[in-house]
């Protein structure tokens, strides 16, 4: 059996920007990871609505900082053959951090160093190997609220793919940007509609498949 960790936020517990609630199973993109890679693999979600990738919210009900709660992660799961983390989204609010630079050389390059130098706290243990996904860019929305939330993360997000892309190659791991393949709704410009949230776990599974065969 291989044990994937799929490590982010609200993209990858599945929001559904039209209700608030969460997608069926089968469309969340974790689910539809396993499903595509089938049998002899393990697909855990670790998932929390408005994680950053190193940001504290101290005002939230729940500890968001993903740098935080990646080695909890690591150690409750072990032993995980592969990370595969997509955050920077809710990095994008301007009381947050507002700077796709900050999430990349500060956020996600420290939850790569964890990841992969994590020993999982297991005899013998090794540490995991890591996909970095760049989470699909936010988009223009009417929504009163999520705009002024996000007031200027549109342009700074579609920054990140290419930053995301840069760290992967210094550090040697694998990267998959998720704007290729699906896309932010409108309603509230970051999350996205069960078709997009299940298109990349489908998309994904090739190479998966290939960084667990390397």
């Amino acid at each position: 059996m291989r044990t994937i960790l799929a490590f982010g936020d609200s993209l990858t517990w599945g929001s559904d920007p039209q209700t608030g609630a969460r997608h069926p199973h089968r469309y969340r993109w974790p689910e539809a990871l396993r499903a595509e890679l089938g049998d002899g693999h393990e697909v855990i979600t670790d998932a929390v609505r408005g994680r950053t990738t190193a940001f504290d919210e101290s005002f939230a009900d729940c500890d968001r900082n993903g740098v935080k709660a990646l080695p909890t992660a690591l150690y409750a799961h072990a032993p995980i053959d592969l990370v595969v983390i997509m955050l920077g989204g809710n990095d994008m609010k301007p009381f947050v951090s507002g700077s796709a630079i900050a999430s990349a050389q500060g956020g996600m390059k420290r939850l790569a160093e964890i990841a992969l130098g994590h020993q999982q706290g297991m005899p013998g243990g090794k540490s995991a190997k890591l996909v970095i996904v760049a989470p699909p860019p936010l988009v223009a929305t009417d929504h009163v609220d999520f705009a002024a939330i996000f007031e200027g993360g549109a342009a700074e997000s579609r920054k990140l793919a290419g930053l995301y892309e840069r760290l992967a190659g210094e550090l040697g791991c694998a990267f998959f940007d998720a704007g290729s393949v699906a896309q932010a709704s409108p309603v509230d410009g970051i999350h996205l509609d069960a078709r997009n949230t299940r298109a990349i776990g489908v998309a994904l599974a090739p190479l998966v498949r290939s960084v667990l065969a390397s």
